[in-house]
């Protein structure tokens, strides 16, 4: 065998990817990936927990969203690239890793975002990591010529609104909200652009994708039980305040549970049949993950109440659990439950996240919620998905 067998550099081509593979799922090189934003989701819920303690609702809130987009626009963007074009060789290795240190870049600029409305470092670490999705999209454009017009669009317009983020540290401060704005349309327009641009889509494998959803879903469901074991932990040191913790650490067990139920019931493959479908669920999830980061940040606010470390009162405290409940079931339901489930199931779900809101006005707080969720999820055990196409 001569050495011109060899492939150039020991690289693969990167070719787009079947999307009807068989046996598609993540590679630990994904896996090890998200274990990166395990760090930048835990900051970012941290920094809003204490913001809500403080009672500094509107600031954490708005500072939360802002950090958040970073995190989970970087890690979808990798995550749909990845479906499409993985080939697992070095390089691919090599310039994901960078992409992770982006990450923990952007991690540990988000405190002073919380702290001082100093967003440098965060952005700075988001451009580290868009930098390598450039590279990443540059690469495909070479060895799929089917494709070439659809990476290069996407290469040149994540390039343009890099520069345009690195301008915007140089603004100054009072148009920095109104900058952001403005560039997050600018992001989420690029796929858009591209994929209409392109003579055809970026092929999506749909068990594959939906998978790797799942999975970061798992990692901010994670928080909510770290939330939960810190009432364990708190219960421990604070003996007059025994019982309310034991009870909101077992309560948030259980709604936890419930999340996960209510995430998993459907089967996500059928949400992503076409484009339109595609962006809808990708996007949606915005609110989804930040839903669920968001209540591990609640629960920790309801146990700085119960201690008497909080500014906020119980009524107020209580809406920091509930309305991230709210949100990631109705946005669960909205784009891939609905379209599996009958009038029933549509009925209750929607309704038990609305009803979920009514909690802070009843005497026993989170009461209501954990029976909530526990009969939505006792619904859908009784009334299986609709199968669609023979496959559920």
């Amino acid at each position: 065998m001569t050495t011109s067998s060899t492939p150039r550099l020991r690289l693969t081509p990167m070719r787009p990817r079947d999307p009807h593979e068989p046996g598609r799922v993540a590679s630990t090189l994904e896996l090890f990936f998200d274990l990166v934003f395990v760090v930048a989701v835990s900051v970012a819920a941290a920094q809003l927990h204490h913001a809500l303690s403080e009672d500094h609702i509107a600031h954490g809130v708005l500072w939360y969203v802002v950090v958040f987009f970073a995190i989970w626009w970087a890690w979808m963007n990798f995550t749909w690239f990845a479906t499409s074009f993985a080939t697992d060789d070095w390089l691919y290795r090599v310039l994901t890793i960078f992409q992770m240190g982006g990450v923990l870049v952007l991690a540990a600029g988000i405190e002073r975002v919380f702290d001082h409305e100093d967003f440098r470092v965060v952005v700075v670490g988001y451009v580290v990591m868009r930098v390598s999705m450039i590279a990443q999209w540059l690469r495909a454009s070479r060895a799929a010529p089917e494709t070439r017009r659809l990476a290069l669009t996407y290469a040149g317009g994540i390039a343009v609104v890099q520069l345009l983020w690195i301008a915007l540290m140089f603004l100054p401060h009072e148009v920095t909200l109104i900058g952001w704005l403005i560039l997050v349309i600018a992001e989420v327009l690029v796929p858009v652009v591209a994929e209409r641009r392109g003579e055809q889509t970026t092929p999506r494998h749909p068990h594959h994708i939906t998978e790797r959803y799942g999975l970061f879903t798992l990692i901010l469901l994670g928080e909510s039980l770290l939330a939960s074991a810190n009432a364990i932990i708190e219960a421990v040191h604070e003996h007059e305040e025994l019982a309310p913790l034991i009870a909101i650490s077992v309560l948030t067990l259980l709604v936890t549970a419930a999340m996960w139920w209510i995430y998993f019931w459907p089967p996500h493959h059928h949400a992503i049949t076409t484009f339109a479908k595609s962006l809808r669920y990708g996007y949606v999830h915005f609110f989804v993950f930040a839903a669920a980061g968001a209540f591990s940040a609640g629960v920790e606010a309801q146990i700085d109440v119960i201690t008497h470390h909080s500014k906020l009162s119980e009524f107020v405290a209580s809406f920091t659990m509930t309305v991230p409940i709210a949100i990631f079931v109705l946005g669960i339901w909205w784009i891939a439950l609905r379209e599996n489930a009958d009038r029933v199931v549509n009925i209750v779900v929607p309704l038990g996240a609305v009803l979920v809101l009514l909690d802070p006005i009843v005497p026993v707080p989170f009461i209501v919620t954990t029976v909530l969720m526990v009969a939505v999820v006792a619904t859908l055990v009784v009334r299986p998905p609709i199968t669609v196409g023979g496959d559920q």
